[in-house]
């Protein structure tokens, strides 16, 4: 079988952050010094994402046998990283504070603590990156407001990494988004601060759908409807590795501003707050342009959540960037995680790409 470590790291607000390691393949050697590939899963995944698909067809399972050193990171709020070193998620009031962060905290402080960590540890210089979905969000954030990250990425392999959002294609979840800020306020006032609370998931659905459980409570399965998650999770082509494993509400709502407003920027916090924090009225937009490394957008034509001009346009805007689409035509989007045959379609591709991608 295949060797397995966890790894904790602390963020410089406090989260506690969980890793999973493979640090080397069936059969290999322990002691050689690897290239290291940190994967990064995408809204309410977790780091089983990469393994969901067995030892002969999940991406993380192959790199190890290809000779790679293979991390899986955790962002804060999933039930792998649902600790702090003051806040306790479960409790009435602190839950509000630490369940208070967008995508914007799991890139701009997770990511860089946890790589960091992985180089530091396994004594290399550069990594490998490769994000699912909100894992291309965090990548395309970190290196546009912290550029001097681009240096240590070998090269990086965005699965549908949604940004930009022009033509953003899903119709339920562009209605929902022009009510973002009133359903997120709504939330907050019902004590609703987190996605698929762990606590209250029951063992088994008894009917209900995955999607209808998106606040814990099947009762308040028209806010489920709201935030569109069936649109987002596909339930009834999921299988259990595609269990949410949690998320904050306020991840969610910031796609939904993006969403309404067709960009991809920073959360609006409201005229006000935006002076103060931002110093201006409307948020800053990420600059694509600041990001140097070297990076392969895949993306498919049957993607809910990512259209194709969007993926052409930051491509466009990032000046070391290429495109490749999936071949089969109904691909989707969490198809990358799930579908038996992503490993022909897309796993082998990456691994040759990042074979033949030498580190500096």
């Amino acid at each position: 079988g295949f060797p397995a470590e966890t790894h904790h790291v602390t963020t410089s607000d406090g989260y506690i952050l969980e890793m999973h390691r493979i640090p080397h393949g069936r059969g290999a050697d322990s002691g050689a010094k690897r290239p290291v590939v940190f994967l990064m899963h995408g809204l309410m995944g977790a780091s089983n994402n990469y393994i969901g698909l067995g030892p002969d067809d999940s991406l993380a399972y192959n790199l190890a046998d290809e000779g790679f050193d293979v991390w899986m990171g955790n962002a804060r709020g999933n039930y792998n990283s649902r600790r702090h070193i003051t806040l306790d998620p479960d409790h009435i009031i602190q839950k509000f504070s630490f369940f208070d962060f967008t995508f914007e905290e799991i890139a701009i402080i997770d990511l860089p603590t946890m790589m960091d960590y992985a180089l530091e540890y396994t004594g290399n210089q550069q990594l490998y990156y490769v994000g699912h979905s909100q894992g291309g969000t965090v990548f395309l954030i970190l290196m546009s407001m912290k550029p001097e990250y681009n240096k240590k990425i070998a090269s990086a392999h965005l699965m549908a990494g949604v940004g930009y959002m022009k033509y953003f294609p899903d119709g339920q979840l562009k209605t929902a988004a022009r009510f973002v800020d009133t359903i997120y306020s709504l939330s907050k006032s019902l004590g609703i601060v987190e996605l698929y609370p762990e606590l209250l998931m029951p063992s088994s659905f008894n009917g209900y759908r995955i999607a209808d459980y998106c606040t814990g409570d099947p009762n308040q399965k028209d806010l489920c409807e709201l935030y569109g998650i069936d649109h987002i999770l596909r339930t009834d082509s999921s299988p259990v590795t595609m269990m949410p494993a949690g998320a904050s509400l306020k991840q969610a709502a910031h796609y939904g501003q993006n969403i309404r407003d067709k960009i991809f920027r920073r959360y609006d916090l409201g005229y006000v707050k935006n002076l103060v924090n931002y110093g201006s009225l409307k948020p800053p937009s990420y600059d694509l342009s600041q990001i140097s490394s070297d990076v392969t957008m895949h993306y498919s034509l049957n993607d809910n959540l990512l259209d194709e001009r969007d993926v052409l346009d930051m491509a466009a805007d990032m000046p070391n960037t290429k495109v490749r689409k999936v071949a089969r035509e109904s691909f989707e989007h969490v198809d990358y995680i799930v579908a038996p045959d992503a490993k022909e379609l897309v796993t082998d591709y990456i691994i040759e790409a990042i074979k033949n991608t030498p580190i500096a």
